[in-house]
């Protein structure tokens, strides 16, 4: 298994910043490291095939527990994005070439046929370098899925298409994801500091296109917890993502890769994650995953079965 902090010369657009000591991490957050012959088969396949995941990348607490599952999330684009986003440990900067890699969807397509996933997530980097932000290259990577594995069901984590035309969702649209997720990962007074690139009301309204450009495709959002965020705003998240008909929310504890990124302001307890579940379902979310270690993959194939489940009821109602 590779390092999962990624050095501090892969953030050299952080390296100004001054240190932030990592808080000690309470025993609900502690999770072990992967040994298991399940863990090692997911990590060869990837490697057999040249791909990158998120679970790496993103120095996902939960790589262990799902890669021994034979769970993966596929990373496309390459693994440097152009967003420096102050919580992110994805390496950025500039990427090598505009030159996406035209073998990248049949290669992913190849690992989810021999994983036997049920179920894939497919994310990206930012690449605001490129016109469509990758547009295409996630409807091809979803083409080549279904061709080799016309029963996996795909779920799909977007850049914001920020600097695109409104073509490039419509192109991801029309590929038809069975999920289309894109995350707003904090509160919209946080932007500025979190993930200054972005901006909250454009992410809002994209997903809220994606229901005008297909009423029947499941939409999908998370944010991050322990930011500095209060239970205000983290509620008004959740009416923003309601009034654009979002059908599932995540919410998951922000953990710090290194010295350099977002300070932790607080370890969100369990008990405040169930609060928040609870109040999500209040305001009429179809599924809700809201734990410390929620990520927006994490059991990602269960719960698309309860939230088809839980609209099959809904509509049989």
């Amino acid at each position: 298994m590779r390092d999962l902090k990624i050095p501090a010369e892969r953030h050299p657009e952080k390296a100004h910043r001054a240190d932030n000591a990592p808080m000690r991490k309470p025993a609900w957050i502690r999770v072990k490291a992967p040994n298991s012959a399940g863990y090692k088969k997911t990590r060869d396949t990837l490697r057999d095939n040249n791909l990158v995941t998120v679970c790496e990348e993103a120095g996902c607490p939960n790589v262990g527990e799902c890669w021994s599952a034979g769970h993966a999330t596929m990373m496309i684009m390459g693994d440097i994005c152009t967003r420096a986003c102050s919580f992110c440990n994805i390496a950025t900067g500039k990427p090598a070439s505009r030159e996406l890699d035209a073998f990248e969807p049949g290669r992913v397509a190849a690992a989810v046929a021999k994983l036997g996933l049920k179920h894939v997530v497919v994310t990206s980097v930012d690449r605001d370098d490129i016109s469509d932000g990758g547009a295409e290259h996630f409807a091809r990577t979803i083409r080549a899925i279904r061709q080799q594995s016309p029963d996996t069901t795909i779920e799909v984590l977007t850049p914001d298409f920020l600097n695109c035309g409104p073509d490039a969702l419509e192109v991801v649209v029309a590929a038809k994801p069975d999920v289309f997720n894109h995350n707003l990962e904090t509160v919209p007074g946080l932007y500025p500091s979190v993930r200054p690139g972005a901006r909250y009301f454009h992410s809002l309204r994209l997903l809220q296109r994606v229901k005008e450009l297909d009423a029947s495709m499941f939409t999908k959002s998370g944010i991050m917890v322990g930011l500095g965020e209060d239970r205000v705003s983290v509620h008004q998240v959740m009416d923003d993502l309601r009034a654009a008909d979002v059908d599932f929310l995540t919410i998951g504890q922000y953990l710090q890769p290194t010295p350099k990124h977002h300070a932790i302001a607080a370890f969100i307890r369990p008990d405040e994650f169930a609060a928040y579940e609870k109040a999500a379902y209040g305001k009429g979310f179809l599924m809700v995953s809201a734990t410390p270690l929620t990520r927006s993959s994490y059991h990602a194939g269960d719960d698309f079965a309860r939230l088809r489940a839980a609209r099959a009821s809904m509509l049989a109602q």
